[in-house]
């Protein structure tokens, strides 16, 4: 018998993208906004003024007890225990083999206590490697809570669906938040916060998590509020900005503002046929920490694999994911992303390509639907923003 697939799963906001007009797409088994007007008009917006994006498909993970600082260090690749209270850090959940399950960002919210948000398409990957991984460090019965030997102990709770995730992006970003009535910081001032840190505060009674991390290029803020509340600070976040420049946008200019900065998306520049070294992540791995899951396997893979490089080409026709890399009449690699960029205004694309032809200058053509078109190997991220 043939089962039938879940529908996807809709935000706590979709009735307020509905009202905006957005067009939706299935994205890691949830409907979310692709666009609300057009992608170049978000996209500027974002990278001239402000954007608003409903990212609630986001999955969320908080560990706490005893053990959480150690836990995490054996089943992230990198050293989540050294990170101080009110931090931020990008890890990697690994395969034995090596490969990536999926990238995540660690929030440390206490001395025992973190939340890790993982990408909605592994949100059950993320879970069952964490399940194993506990039921292998330590747990006699691989529960969700567990004391080990010494008395410590660890817990880790999916918490996705308690909570909207909204991300406010660009120039503006801080003084929209900062205007937005019913908004209150009670933490560090956002004139404080650093870069990959965090903040706690109110939004009319309802606490708010708010991060200073992005996907964007741009500076601005990730802000996580119980669901029940979520439509009314969508609400009043889009009053503030409204004469910022404050727009809503959906996934398709978040693809391109992630693309310019030359940040990963998990399906074409991260899976677990690729190692952290192949994609230009071999600083998150802490290759000295005694063992980890997926350490044995970093080594394994062959010496010649290909590795992720940026590409630049003149003209108007971008490289898209899946076209062809060629080094003379070799081919050599594969687009994973690739557009033509608003904000530069020539295609970029991200690609996989055997080491030799990888050095920073290389001359390359891309296959793009039977036409060979030049493009140079170039340093990532393509997009920088003023500091």
């Amino acid at each position: 018998m043939i089962e039938t697939p879940a529908p996807p799963r809709t935000s706590p906001l979709h009735d307020r993208h509905e009202a905006l007009g957005a067009s939706f797409t299935d994205f890691g088994g949830w409907n979310m906004p692709v666009r609300y007007t057009s992608d170049l008009a978000e996209h500027r917006a974002v990278r001239e003024a402000a954007g608003l994006f409903d990212i609630s498909h986001m999955a969320e993970f908080r560990v706490e007890g005893s053990r959480a600082a150690a836990f995490l260090d054996h089943v992230l690749a990198g050293r989540l225990s050294t990170m101080k209270v009110g931090k931020a850090k990008y890890s990697l959940v690994l395969a034995e083999s090596g490969g990536i399950v999926d990238d995540v960002i660690v929030y440390r919210t206490g001395d025992d206590t973190f939340l890790v948000i993982s990408n909605a398409v592994n949100r059950d990957a993320v879970a069952a490697a964490f399940a194993t991984a506990q039921a292998s460090w330590g747990s006699a019965s691989g529960a969700a809570t567990a004391a080990d030997a010494t008395g410590g102990t660890l817990e880790v709770d999916d918490v996705t669906d308690q909570y909207a995730l909204i991300a406010l992006q660009g120039p503006e970003a801080r003084g929209i938040l900062s205007s937005t009535p019913g908004v209150e910081i009670t933490g560090t001032s956002l004139d404080e916060l650093g870069y990959y840190a965090w903040t706690e505060g109110a939004f009319d009674g309802a606490p708010l998590f708010v991060a200073r991390t992005g996907y964007t290029g741009e500076d601005g803020y990730e802000v996580m509020i119980p669901t029940a509340q979520a439509a009314a600070l969508w609400d009043a976040a889009l009053a503030a900005g409204a004469d910022r420049g404050l727009v809503p946008c959906g996934l398709a200019a978040r693809d391109t503002l992630r693309l310019e900065a030359g940040m990963p998306l998990y399906g074409h520049e991260l899976s677990r046929d690729i190692v952290p070294a192949q994609a230009g992540l071999g600083r998150v791995v802490a290759v000295d920490k005694e063992a980890f899951v997926g350490k044995d396997g970093l080594s394994s893979g062959p010496a010649d694999a290909p590795v992720l490089v940026g590409l630049v080409s003149e003209g108007r026709r971008a490289g898209r994911a899946g076209y062809a890399v060629l080094h003379g009449e070799d081919t050599v690699g594969e687009i994973t992303s690739g557009a033509l960029s608003p904000t530069l205004g020539h295609p970029v694309a991200m690609a996989f390509v055997a080491p030799a032809a990888s050095a920073i200058g290389t001359e390359l053509t891309i296959d793009v639907r039977g036409t060979r078109i030049p493009a140079t190997v170039t340093a990532l991220p393509f997009y920088r923003r003023n500091a």
